[in-house]
């Protein structure tokens, strides 16, 4: 945030919200993207300018391969420092019957991305390990990257069976359950109970 506060850094952060139909699809993810991107800096909102100019002015909507392009244009820009891109819970980006599924598009998306190979772009994407996701990220993170004068790696790090995380679950879950006034008139052995079978049944999230 430092970074990005003096202009040196700059960052774009989306979470995929289950609750909300308005944040569960690319159409929405790449208008915020742009928009967060723009605001940070002028030669990124020179782009969204062009872009705004182009379609009349907002009399238009620009179609997802559109905003595609520009979000490309903005992340290679020279000027460009250090790009964070976080997308985050990519699992709520729910699986659905058209064609093709929300999800299977920001997917491609993050491959299109991860395929310009530029040496100042870092993605980080969190999420349950859902089989349709892993296939699509692990073939990204198998290998180092392949840019010049640059040692990055892309890992893949999974929480799920870290002890740690079990552990700061099961703390949390036994906070709420024993400060809940209903749950203090149970008997010990029903909250030890009910602890034990919520942290279980949180999977590591």
């Amino acid at each position: 945030m430092a970074l990005r506060g003096a202009g040196r850094a700059s960052m774009a952060y989306f979470y995929f919200d289950f609750r909300d139909v308005d944040k569960q699809s690319l159409h929405n993810l790449l208008p915020s993207l742009l928009i967060q991107f723009s605001a940070w800096s002028d030669p990124c909102c020179d782009v969204l300018s062009q872009l705004y100019s182009v379609h009349g002015r907002g009399a238009q909507k620009p179609n997802d391969h559109t905003m595609v392009e520009c979000l490309k244009e903005m992340l290679t820009l020279n000027a460009q420092g250090p790009t964070y891109i976080i997308l985050d819970a990519l699992d709520e980006c729910l699986k659905t019957s058209t064609i093709p599924p929300p999800r299977e598009e920001v997917l491609e998306l993050v491959g299109e991305l991860v395929g310009l190979q530029l040496p100042n772009l870092h993605i980080l994407v969190t999420s349950r390990p859902e089989p349709n996701i892993q296939t699509v990220l692990e073939p990204l993170t198998a290998c180092p990257c392949s840019i010049p004068s640059n040692s990055q790696f892309r890992r893949a790090v999974s929480l799920h069976d870290e002890s740690g995380q079990q552990e700061d679950i099961a703390n949390y879950v036994a906070s709420i359950v024993r400060s809940d006034r209903r749950a203090q008139r149970w008997r010990k052995e029903d909250r030890d109970l009910v602890i034990k079978a919520l942290t279980e049944k949180a999977d590591g999230m």
